[in-house]
Parts: C-alpha cells; sequence; structure tokens
C-alpha cells in the first residue's frame, strides 16, 4: 500500500504563489506515475501535472503551462506542486495521486482510473 498526505494549500490573493507538498510512504518501489488533480466546486476532477517515478519527464494541462511546475524529492519522498501566478481559476481542492502505470505509454496521465492511491486533499482558495 502507498499513502499519500497532501499538505499547503490555503488562501492568496491572484497573482500569488502556493507551493503544496505531498508526502509519500509506504510501498513506494509500486509507484510508477505521480500526478496533481484538482476538483473545482462544481466541476469534475481534472488532471493538473504529473511526473514520472524517476522524476525525469514531466508534462501539465494546458490551463497550467507555464505557471506550476511538478517536482519529486525521491530521498524525501515528496511531491511538491510549485503553483505561481494564481488565479481565481485555479481555486479548488488539490489531491495527489499515484498508480503503477508509468505517467506516459498510454497517454493517459489526466485520467483518474488508473491511479490508485489519493490523498485526502489541500485546499486551494485565491480570490
Amino acid at each position: 500500500h502507498v499513502q499519500l498526505v497532501e499538505s499547503g494549500g490555503g488562501s492568496v490573493q491572484a497573482g500569488g504563489s502556493l507551493r503544496l507538498s505531498c508526502v509519500v510512504s509506504g510501498y513506494t518501489g509500486s509507484i510508477g506515475c505521480m500526478g496533481w488533480f484538482r476538483q473545482g466546486a462544481g466541476k469534475e476532477r481534472e488532471g493538473v501535472a504529473a511526473i514520472d517515478s524517476d522524476a525525469t519527464t514531466t508534462t501539465y494541462a494546458d490551463s497550467v503551462k507555464g505557471r506550476f511546475s511538478i517536482s519529486k524529492d525521491n530521498a524525501k519522498s515528496v511531491l511538491y506542486l510549485q503553483m505561481d501566478n494564481l488565479k481565481p481559476e485555479d481555486s479548488a481542492m488539490y489531491y495527489c495521486a499515484s498508480r503503477p502505470l508509468d505517467c506516459w505509454t498510454r497517454g493517459d496521465w489526466y485520467v483518474q482510473s488508473p491511479y490508485n492511491y489519493w490523498g485526502q486533499g489541500t485546499q486551494v482558495t485565491v480570490s
């Protein structure tokens, strides 16, 4: 099993920054891909960014490209999401997730169902 615990959410003004963290524990050797997802009020959950197990390749949703950066410290077992130039439409509950398959082979990093472990979420509010 894998346990994921997010932190770092909060309230910020438009144009501000936040850094989300996700502490990963358990059988981390089973992880092929990690991603950040978000779900705004009344909206479906959507993929924001993903990173492979070696932390060498990343990908982003078009809505956050150039503003968000996903990274992973494998030594500390922590996944990060640096969010800059935040906009009100970025307001959402943010979740980290992991899956055994790599991010790229099937081209479905943004699809929820292959991710089998999820954190509890951390709220981001941009005003």
